[in-house]
């Protein structure tokens, strides 16, 4: 565990080096969580072990305003996050391009971020996202919204606790306390959204992962239609949960990504 100073607030790191690999420089991969009750840890006990012990070096840092990272009481657009994710590359002194993994918002700070310095990324994997767009800020804006509306109750938190347990229902009162203590809803739904040419400036490989439940596995195709190195897959039964419902199948969707778009070379620990 790495606590770390990067664009100006307290960000939570942790790295896992790359394992049965000889390779002088393995690739490295970062993943960036979700928004609310996610943090790191969703990362840590699904995908991180395995992408580790297959040759690749893992970051995972916690997103300001979540987990052990800093949360200041405004900040919260897009770009903040972006510029996030760079000072920390910049701390942690990775050096080449990375593979991003991002779930959920995750993926659409990943995606911004590619936008932003194409140079760094190699490659993205978005699961269960979209870039920022118009319709996407307007989406985040009700959900976020009703979210903070809905937390202010002690009544929802006892509810969640008797509907999906009092480890939940600690997640949601973190959520919670940043959503309305902090500009968190308003600043999100406020960010910059990309243009269409922004978008489509998106050279670099691009795998996106959506549960066939989900109201995001339309951008599928749209995702495929707009960005010119654009792979979707359609996990079958699933709803937006698809990282920690399936993260066997995840995982066997992104090892040999990464192996793939590293020049081709199949790392150790990959699955044929």
């Amino acid at each position: 565990m790495a606590m770390i100073d990067a664009n100006g607030i307290r960000l939570h790191v942790q790295r896992m080096p790359a394992k049965n690999t000889a390779a002088e420089r393995p690739p490295t991969v970062v993943f960036i969580h979700g928004l609310g009750t996610d943090s790191l840890a969703s990362f840590y006990f699904t995908l991180a072990a395995p992408v580790s012990a297959a040759g690749m070096e893992v970051l995972a840092f916690d997103l300001r305003g979540h987990g052990r990272s800093g949360r200041p009481e405004s900040g919260y657009r897009i770009d903040d996050f972006v510029g996030d994710l760079h000072a920390m590359l910049d701390a942690m002194d990775v050096e080449g391009p990375v593979h991003l993994v991002g779930n959920s918002f995750g993926g659409t700070v990943a995606f911004s971020y590619a936008v932003a310095h194409p140079e760094r990324v190699a490659s993205i994997v978005m699961i269960e996202s979209e870039p920022a767009t118009t319709a996407w800020s307007a989406k985040l804006g009700g959900l976020l919204g009703r979210a903070a509306e809905q937390l202010r109750y002690e009544e929802a938190f006892a509810w969640i606790t008797e509907n999906q347990g009092a480890h939940t229902s600690r997640l949601a009162k973190a959520a919670s306390n940043a959503l309305c203590n902090t500009s968190m809803a308003t600043d999100i739904p406020a960010s910059r959204v990309h243009t269409a040419e922004e978008i489509e400036s998106v050279t670099c490989p691009v795998l996106a992962i959506f549960g066939s439940e989900s109201d995001l596995a339309v951008q599928a195709q749209v995702m495929e239609t707009r960005l010119e190195r654009c792979r979707s897959v359609i996990v079958g039964g699933h709803e937006h949960s698809v990282l920690v419902e399936a993260p066997k199948t995840v995982r066997d969707l992104l090892l040999p990504w990464v192996a793939e778009h590293e020049g081709g070379r199949v790392l150790e620990g990959t699955p044929a």
